[in-house]
């Protein structure tokens, strides 16, 4: 029977901590889950969703972040949290039934700007915010400004806004003369809902000009 000894440890959010049970999980990459129906593919996270006040899991190569919510105590469910990892990979069950692979269209079209961010996002940065239990991932790159994801530990978090804007922001900025900015993409904005908003601010550029008088202060555009 496997033998486990897992390590936690806390990351820059208070509400997230890390767990290393000894073993690979996904083995490369991350999976995250923010809702108990996301975890239809993965019996661990499904798992895990059933301990009361667990917000969120991020599986990663040899990693597990658990997110809970603000009211919940680490005292309360850390011993849960154990027991189900310690079940759970003593058991020998898969850690996901299914991978769909994403973001697979397209790649060979890929504009170079796009290839260089993500090649320093998986090179530079994502390695250092995994080791906090956390990871960010590529959304998008339109007019200049660079969309990504804060997942696990970063979800949240007090400092992933001054991580975003000084620390990937600039590291980007310094490689990649066309990168202006980085935004973040809220973990509860689905992909469809973020092409919507783009969609919407596209429109109102483009929109006839309104040939009223426009109020005070107001230029018209």
């Amino acid at each position: 029977m496997l033998s486990l000894f897992i390590q936690w440890s806390d990351t820059p959010n208070p509400n997230s901590r890390k767990f290393v049970p000894g073993t690979p999980v996904l083995g490369t990459g991350t999976m995250d889950f923010q809702t108990k129906s996301s975890t239809i593919n993965s019996p661990l996270a499904k798992n895990l969703f059933q301990i009361g006040g667990v917000s969120g899991v991020l599986l990663g190569p040899d990693f597990v972040t658990i997110t809970k919510t603000a009211d919940t105590d680490w005292t309360v469910i850390n011993p849960d949290i154990f027991a189900c990892l310690m079940d759970f990979f003593t058991a020998g069950t898969p850690v996901i039934n299914e991978i769909h692979e994403e973001d697979v269209g397209g790649e060979e079209d890929e504009d170079t700007t796009v290839s260089m961010i993500k090649e320093l996002l998986d090179s530079r940065i994502r390695p250092t915010v995994q080791e906090d239990g956390g990871d960010i991932t590529f959304v998008d790159f339109k007019d200049g400004v660079v969309y990504l994801k804060m997942q696990g530990s970063c979800t949240s978090c007090p400092s992933s806004t001054v991580t975003l804007k000084h620390g990937v922001q600039n590291m980007l900025q310094f490689y990649i003369p066309e990168v202006e900015a980085v935004e973040e993409v809220e973990d509860s904005v689905s992909q469809e809902a973020f092409d919507k908003t783009e969609a919407t601010i596209s429109a109102t550029k483009v929109a006839p000009e309104d040939h009223s008088t426009p109020p005070p202060g107001k230029p018209d555009h």
